[in-house]
């Protein structure tokens, strides 16, 4: 059976988008051996395959992704492996090395815009380098796959690649064994309005969900995940004594967070499109509202918008403040939600992993 080393630069243990890809290669006939890095509070893994976190001595900046780099590299070229499958232009120079070194099957998944993330806003030389190295690998890849069109067709004008896409989507056949609001200690009579993300960073909403509302009766928010904006906006709930109208919780397992998404009349996805990697994004909360069969408030952006108002599962606010998303939501919990599930099953029947994971057979074609 072939070995498939996977690579992330994250702790593995939110990574959905991974965990999936790793099932899917399972069920190809591969042996996933997924590589990340350890952290202090790591949670410990339950994977039907191997897996092995590095210890590196920085978490963040230049540093890190230097050390990073350096471990992967090494790791590879002395593990034993018939292909390597890079998440994320951090992990992909080493692979890419490595690959050519030992003529190793190589695939590259990108999770996102990279160069055009918030985090490197303004920051020259760290965008210039990440720059230089996808323009170095990029022309040489034959395997890449990403998570929406938009992004595809830009790498596609830019690099003379080809790209495939593949959306973060659930699984279809998943089996869920949803919870009840008493038994999640959540109150019946509230309209529940949930944003989660496992990094709602800045510039995703969080805040001014929150404040939305302080301006509306008989709301309960439900604010899931970790970042910067999640950190500011939890702040926000103690500061002003909100907790009565907001319940703010940390990353949780995906088990967990599907009984949440499940008990809530109306899922959130507020993401201000002033990044690139922002305003072409198609965030994977929107298909977790999809599949736990709620219906959706989003901010207006392109391929957001062309799933909720194409497949008519809710509204898009044109700005993102507090005013739009009150209103949003006051729209929503005036109207028949009940008519959304018609349209929701259509969209759940169209953006499911089983679909997407073809993509995955055409990429390990080779190897």
């Amino acid at each position: 059976m072939k070995r498939v080393t996977v690579l992330v630069s994250n702790d593995l243990s939110h990574d959905q988008r991974v965990k999936k890809t790793c099932a899917s290669l399972m069920e190809m006939g591969y042996t996933p051996f997924l590589v990340g890095r350890r952290l202090k509070n790591s949670a410990a893994l339950d994977r039907p395959y191997p897996s092995r976190r590095l210890r590196l001595g920085f978490t963040k900046g230049a540093l890190f992704y230097a050390a990073l780099n350096i471990r992967l590299f090494f790791f590879l070229l002395f593990h034993k492996t018939d292909a390597i499958w890079a998440n994320d232009l951090d992990t992909l120079l080493p692979a890419f090395l490595v690959s050519r070194l030992k003529k190793k099957h190589l695939v590259y998944d990108s999770h996102e815009y990279f160069t055009e993330a918030a985090g490197l806003a303004g920051r020259n030389f760290p965008k210039k380098i990440w720059l230089m190295v996808e323009g170095f690998v990029f022309p040489r890849l034959n395997n890449l796959s990403t998570v929406n069109h938009s992004i595809a067709e830009i790498y596609q004008k830019q690099y003379k690649v080809d790209v495939k896409v593949m959306q973060n989507v659930p699984f279809r056949s998943e089996k869920k064994t949803l919870i009840s609001r008493e038994e999640m200690e959540l109150p019946k009579d509230k309209f529940i309005v949930i944003l989660q993300g496992a990094y709602l960073d800045v510039d995703r909403g969080a805040l001014e969900a929150v404040k939305s509302v302080e301006l509306l009766e008989g709301v309960l928010l439900l604010l899931i995940g970790a970042g910067a904006d999640h950190q500011e906006a939890s702040e926000y709930v103690l500061s002003n004594g909100l907790e009565h109208k907001v319940k703010v919780f940390p990353k949780l397992p995906y088990e967990t967070l599907v009984n949440y998404t499940a008990c809530s009349d109306l899922g959130l996805s507020l993401d201000k499109g002033l990044y690139f990697n922002y305003l072409y994004s198609l965030p994977n909360k929107l298909f977790d509202y999809i599949h736990a069969g709620i219906p959706v408030l989003t901010s207006n952006l392109p391929e957001v918008s062309k799933v909720v108002l194409g497949y008519e599962l809710g509204k898009c606010i044109e700005e993102v403040t507090p005013e739009n998303i009150a209103q949003g939501i006051e729209s929503m919990r005036n109207s028949d939600l009940s008519s959304y599930q018609e349209a929701i099953a259509k969209a759940q029947n169209q953006f499911h992993w089983e679909r997407e994971a073809k993509v995955i057979e055409e990429l390990m074609r080779e190897s």
